[in-house]
């Protein structure tokens, strides 16, 4: 098949759509029909100097693509595929990737550093390709700084792409061994010191043994803090990048080289360029980021100051570093808040101060306030915004004892600011402030006399709603305060201060979601999530006034169904504004379906609701969707054995969510329904039972469906099961091999991270919770005995999970709850079993001893269950 593969990649960049559609069908089909041929043609092309670089760019893209994908099994389906080549022809490909690193292209070159480091990624864990660190090791003793400069590239990307597990020591000290000698002073080209910082950035990951020995250390350190004073400001940046990443990876190994860097970072954000002075804060975040999660971690008063694995480095650089960060604040630019994606070296230095404050707490006080008091009434707006903005930074942090009587004397102050400053960047930053007290100092959790009191509530409110009157970003921000101070009247019972406000309050965060211009500053969606708060957080006085948003909320949803041919951008807008509306209602059923005394009277509404809900389904948007699905799964909890009049117009909806993997957020939502109609329905859910379970069985068993979904579909079994009783006999075949392979594989997974202990847990909890809702299904019923052959596994698993001694809390407590589900279940059928079990008696020994009260409610009704079946 001879195709002119160059002119076939210059046409799918062509300004003409018929001309592009026509060359990416081209390779499409190449691609197809003849794989081996069509990466050997793009490696030629990509190391053919000849070639245009245009065409050469494309080739290496589509070389890239044909090795590597988002979507965790399209991934692997790549990975297959490329190593059941040929080898030979794996062989040409690599050669002339390897060609390419020598091209005076740099695009090309960069191209092929990123497609040598997809296919190591594939080959190195695999034990193949040994050779390429040793030949591109080699490379490093070329003379042309280019042949350097992309080897280097090439090795970073490695250790981006490579886990560290697969790489021998001795390899690893030879790439660190090049990668530190280019970035060295003595290197005098600058292109290959950069490639050899950023290389060094992703080679860390690599270094534990050689961070463990000093000298070593040392030198690495060195190099890297002397690159921080290249002259090249890019060089700058990567070397403060790699200090960034040393301070989260290897913060126990700092301690000898703290004052050195204190030193150059704080040259760095006096003096250097933004983007390094950026670099250069973020060390002293993230050092904070690290000692916040130690202490957090080591709160416990059982654990010994000595047995802290915290070096208090903040601490120690309070009295300099604080200073440093003050003077950052001063440095605004003009139309920062305008800008959503606006980051500076002001809005950074108040971030990292925040970061301060939590990690020491009480300390930053006196460091802060007296900047505060200097600078908040100068005449100069940016001093003023300043002090501002350190006030508000360390509200979080400190205990209450320390910042409420600061407090105090700063609220009035800043009510009246919010209202006369003449300058919007101090109006934002006060509205922000505010928030911040009232997120931190104000709710029926703390201690110290309130803030907020019956005297000045009043006037915090008419503040507040007369600033949602002003400029979008000021407006947003004040809506964020009232958020708060909403929130936290949660618990406030029947008294909430904010009743006798409530209407006003509600008008005026409707008028502000219809503002012209609610679209800037995220205003509409601030003024939605406002009003939601204040719903939530309201109380029995006040339900009228919620039961009058009904209608208005209804309307303006219908409004939205209603609009005509709308323009991409629209469209959006539409969308965007269906979603608040929908989580808008969902508040509130929540809130009126959800009390006796407004219930009834809601549920008149309930009809034209679902009518529009389903309406909402029929616009494809999966936010969207979302937002519905969850307001649809309130209202049925709410209208209870009701709702089944809408289930044949929803079902197809329903069928939709089970089906969309893609957006699997939407599929782990509509889950989470088929849950709320199960216990709303109850048995009046059976006729839809076999189209639910046959899709939950196929996602379950799809390799493209996120993981994360998964628990939800297992413990959806149980409320299933629950729901309809002994009807569950017909899927138990299907449902519990599947909850037996997938509890064999939950209980022998030794979690490698937190994030997959996380996940271990919950896919235990799901499997549990599946296997407490059947044996719950079938109590009483003649069918018990269809569970039996069940039962041995089951205590298998409960077995299995208690000597696995990785059980989190909620774990633990269904986990017991199920041993008591099987004991009432089966009964002195399951007595002998429960004899046989290993560790039940002691499983429920260490529940009953519990210090969580869930726990232990738990296991006392198992005891009982247990005893109940074992004297029987």
């Amino acid at each position: 098949m001879s195709l002119d593969v160059t002119q076939i990649l210059l046409s799918a960049q062509s300004a003409d759509g018929s001309i592009r559609k026509h060359a990416e069908e081209s390779l499409k089909q190449f691609q197809e029909q003849n794989l081996p041929g069509f990466l050997l043609s793009l490696s030629s092309e990509l190391a053919n100097n000849e070639k245009p670089e245009e065409s050469r760019r494309l080739a290496g893209l589509i070389l890239k693509n044909a090795l590597d994908a988002k979507e965790q099994h399209r991934k692997n389906e790549l990975f297959q595929r490329w190593l059941a080549l040929d080898a030979g022809v794996k062989a040409q490909v690599k050669a002339l990737l390897l060609q390419t690193l020598s091209s005076p292209v740099a695009s090309a070159r960069s191209t092929s550093s990123q497609v040598i480091a997809k296919i190591a990624s594939i080959e190195i864990p695999q034990k193949q390709w040994p050779e390429l660190i040793g030949s591109l090791l080699s490379n490093i003793h070329q003379v042309q700084p280019n042949v350097k400069q992309a080897t280097l590239e090439t090795l970073g990307y490695l250790c981006e792409e490579v886990s560290p597990e697969a790489v021998d020591q001795d390899q690893v000290n030879k790439i660190l061994t090049a990668v530190v000698q280019g970035m060295n002073a003595s290197e005098g080209n600058s292109e290959v010191r950069l490639a050899a910082t950023r290389a060094l950035y992703n080679a860390l990951g690599f270094a534990q043994v050689n961070f463990s020995n000093d000298m070593e250390r040392d030198y690495i350190m060195r190099v890297v803090c002397e690159a921080t004073q290249s002259p090249d400001v890019k060089i700058r940046q990567a070397a403060f990048e790699c200090l960034v990443a040393i301070s989260s990876t290897y913060y126990d190994k700092l301690a000898t080289y703290m004052q050195d860097i204190f030193n150059i970072t704080a040259k760095a954000v006096r003096g250097d360029e933004e983007s390094v002075a950026l670099q250069a804060m973020e060390f002293w975040s993230s050092i904070c980021d690290e000692e916040i999660d130690i202490l957090d971690e080591y709160s416990s008063e059982f654990t010994a100051d000595s047995d802290v694995p915290c070096y208090y480095f903040i601490k120690q650089a309070l009295p300099a570093l604080v200073p440093m960060l003050l003077e950052t604040l001063l440095k605004q630019e003009d139309d920062q808040d305008l800008d959503e994606g606006a980051w500076n070296l002001a809005m950074a230095g108040g971030t990292c101060l925040g970061l301060v404050a939590r990690t020491v707490g009480d300390d930053i006080v006196p460091l802060v306030m007296p900047f505060v008091e200097e600078n908040i009434t100068k005449p100069e707006w940016r001093h003023r915004e300043a002090a501002t903005y350190a006030f508000g930074s360390i509200l979080e942090g400190p205990s209450a004892d320390k910042l409420t009587p600061l407090v105090n004397v700063a609220l009035n102050f800043m009510l009246s600011a919010l209202v006369k400053d003449p300058n919007n960047h101090v109006k934002d930053t006060t509205a922000w402030t505010l928030g911040r007290i009232f997120e931190f100092l104000h709710g029926s959790a703390l201690e110290t006399a309130p803030v907020i009191t019956a005297e000045n509530c009043q006037q915090i409110l008419t503040v507040l709603l007369q600033s949602m009157k002003d400029v979008p970003n000021v407006a947003e921000k004040a809506c964020g305060a009232l958020y708060f101070l909403a929130q936290g009247y949660v618990d406030a019972g029947s008294a909430s201060p904010l009743s006798p406000f409530f209407q006003d309050i509600v008008q005026s965060l409707l008028v502000t979601s219809h503002r012209e211009d609610a679209g800037e500053s995220r205003l509409r969606t601030a003024a939605y999530e406002t009003l939601n708060e204040v719903v939530r957080c309201s109380t029995e006085e006040t339900a009228p006034i919620v039961m009058q948003l009904v209608p208005v909320i209804m309307m303006e949803l219908h409004q939205t169904l209603e609009a005509g041919k709308l323009s991409t951008d629209e469209r959006e807008k539409r969308s965007d504004l269906q979603g608040l509306l929908c989580g808008c209602l969902q508040v509130i059923i929540q809130k009126l379906g959800g009390m006796e005394s407004t219930k009834f009277a809601f549920l008149q509404y309930s009809d034209q609701m679902m009518d529009l809900f389903l309406r909402v389904f029929a616009c494809r948007n999966a936010t969207v969707h979302e937002e519905a699905m969850l307001a649809i799964g309130a209202l049925a909890y709410a209208a209870g054995s009701n709702f089944a009049k809408y289930m044949a117009q929803f079902y197809q909806y329903l069928e939709m969510g089970l089906q969309n993997f893609e957006e699997y957020q939407v599929c782990a939502i509509t889950v989470g329904v088929v849950g709320d109609l199960c216990r709303a329905l109850e048995d009046k859910i059976l006729p839809y039972c076999d189209g639910i379970m046959t899709q939950l069985l196929k996602d379950l068993s799809s390799n493209q469906l996120h993981r994360s979904v998964k628990p939800p579909i297992f413990s959806c079994f149980g409320d299933i099961a629950l729901a309809i009783g002994e009807n569950f006999e017909k899927y138990l075949i299907y449902a519990m091999p599947m909850l037996q392979s997938a509890a064999d594989l939950s209980a022998h997974t030794t979690a490698t991270d937190d994030e997959m202990l996380d996940y271990t847990n919950q896919l235990r909890n799901g499997i549990l919770e599946a296997y407490s809702g059947i044996l719950q299904g079938f109590k009483s019923s003649p069918k018990t005995q269809l569970l039996m052959p069940y039962a041995p596994h089951i205590l298998q698993f409960l077995d299995a999970l208690h000597n696995g001694k990785d059980m989190d809390d909620s774990v633990m407590k269904t986990a017991i709850g199920v041993l008591g589900d099987l004991a009432d279940t089966l009964g002195v059928n399951a007595g002998p079993l429960i004899n046989q079990s290993t560790s039940s008696k002691q499983f429920l020994d260490e529940c009953l001893s519990s210090d969580d009260p869930l726990v232990k409610e738990s296991a006392d009704w198992a005891r009982i269950a247990i005893s109940r079946a074992v004297s029987g």
